[in-house]
């Protein structure tokens, strides 16, 4: 295979800062014998790929021994990026990597750009677009699913169920461009009944994939949940409980939370990120706590999942659903009802509200679970987040397995116009549109389909996303 680029890129691959190990690479035509000009054991050009040599680096040019490192070499094709590559293994020296790589671009490499290395696996046939796109993903993974779905993606599942799909349309799709062909003749070569059952098995596969976008972006990205209620119900309380630390002040004067407080918690594998607010009331102390009120209000409206927290000794289930419904209005939002300071209640009292509070559910439009706890104790936190992941598809989490989950955002995007084009298809089938509308429709979701693992790409998509990639990978 001819190469496609003509110049040797070098980056650090791994994070900077001082460390005991530094990674730098290169890649392309060459890498082995810029990295060989430097490197103090000179038969490095004849040697094997998928070879270690252990040996120093310094400039030919009179220069002193800059490092003793470890190189790795990997011809290619057998190589990330299906050129030669290089890594050198070096201590971890701020001031060890500068020269080193200063070094090495004196002697004709190039740093490389935005996520290149990549790019260039890519454009080399390494991997498909989506598959790229994983590579970010893997990096960025900081739970067991997140880690699962990513590396289900890199190893292609998801590119392989797009390839099946694009592959039987494309048959149909040749045969309708066939009749164009023959348009005055009058003739058709697609079985219509054909294309029907698999526009069918098509769009069901499509929706599917769509469906899990929700679940996917909650595994890639977490779910804000808001933690709103009154003043003194213990939100800041139960913010400090679930992150196992004083992170907010908590206080028996209200109004004491006057803005945001928020951090991350990883519950079973999946990242919530929860935000304490400024307790709600209509009459606040000053003009500093009203305008904490009203940012909750918004910040409800930006929330994922809202955490209805309130006093169960100073409330009624009634007084309960009426504020979440006001609080709500208008809003899509998963609601979890909090009943907080469990430790004041009596069990007949805890008992009594429960059954009050499902009673009251069959007057109500909506259902919120309810879980009641006493986050000053930690008594009832096991329960709490098992009714999140609940709330949150969480037992759908568990069973994902290898099936394919959208992650990314351009992903579901380009599915949702081939879904719209795939019902054209249809609608045209049904009221026997002509064939060139049919096959303009079918044409128009194979691009779809093919935008997302690169087989129809521009350079301006290509930019956009392998910019987004760190610089050395």
């Amino acid at each position: 295979m001819s190469p496609l680029f003509s110049d040797t890129i070098v980056a650090l691959s791994t994070p900077p800062g001082a460390g005991a190990l530094a990674v730098i690479r290169l890649s392309g035509p060459a890498a082995i014998a810029t990295t060989a000009a430097v490197f103090s054991k000179k038969r490095l050009t004849e040697a094997a790929g998928n070879t270690l040599h252990y040996g120093t680096l310094r400039d030919p040019n009179g220069g002193e021994i800059l490092d003793e490192v470890v190189v790795g070499l990997f011809r290619a094709p057998r190589s990330f990026t299906r050129e030669d590559v290089v890594e050198i293994s070096c201590h971890g020296s701020d001031y060890v990597v500068r020269q080193v790589l200063a070094l090495l671009l004196r002697h004709g490499a190039r740093l490389a750009e935005a996520g290149e290395f990549t790019k260039r696996a890519f454009l080399n046939g390494a991997m498909d677009l989506a598959q790229a796109e994983a590579v970010a993903d893997l990096i960025a993974a900081d739970s067991a699913l997140s880690h699962r779905v990513a590396l289900n993606q890199l190893r292609g599942g998801f590119s392989q169920e797009l390839r099946d799909l694009r592959a039987r349309l494309i048959k149909f799709a040749a045969l309708l461009e066939l009749e164009l062909d023959f348009g005055e003749e009058d003739v058709e070569f697609a079985d219509r009944t054909g294309l029907a059952h698999l526009l069918a098995e098509v769009r069901g596969v499509v929706t599917r994939l769509l469906r899990s976008f929700e679940l996917g972006n909650v595994i890639k990205n977490g779910i804000t949940a808001v933690i709103a209620g009154r003043p003194n119900a213990g939100k800041s309380t139960l913010l400090n409980a679930l992150l196992r630390e004083e992170r907010a002040i908590v206080s028996a004067i209200p109004g004491t939370t006057r803005d945001f407080i928020e951090d991350e918690v990883n519950i079973d594998g999946l990242r919530f990120r929860f935000v304490d607010t400024a307790g709600l009331r209509d009459n606040p102390a000053d003009e500093v706590e009203a305008i904490g009120v009203a940012r909750t209000r918004q910040r409800v409206r930006q929330a994922a999942l809202l955490l209805y927290l309130f006093d169960l000794t100073e409330l009624t289930p009634a007084d309960v659903h009426a504020e979440i419904q006001e609080l709500t209005a208008g809003l899509d939002l998963p609601v979890l009802a909090v009943g907080n300071k469990t430790d004041l209640a009596t069990p007949i009292e805890i008992a009594a509200f429960e059954l009050a509070f499902q009673a009251s559910l069959a007057l109500q439009a909506s259902e919120p679970p309810l879980v009641l706890l006493a986050a000053g104790q930690n008594h009832g936190l096991d329960a709490l987040q098992t009714a999140l992941l609940l709330l949150v598809r969480g037992s759908a989490l568990e069973n994902t397995g290898s099936a394919t989950i959208v992650t990314n955002v351009r992903h579901a995007r380009a599915l949702e116009v081939a879904a719209a084009h795939l019902a054209a298809v249809q609608a045209g089938l049904d009221t026997g549109r002509g064939t060139e509308l049919l096959a303009a429709d079918l044409r128009h979701a194979l691009a779809a389909l093919g935008e997302i693992t690169g087989e129809i790409s521009s350079e301006d998509l290509l930019t956009s996303i392998f910019t987004q990639f760190c610089i050395g990978k």
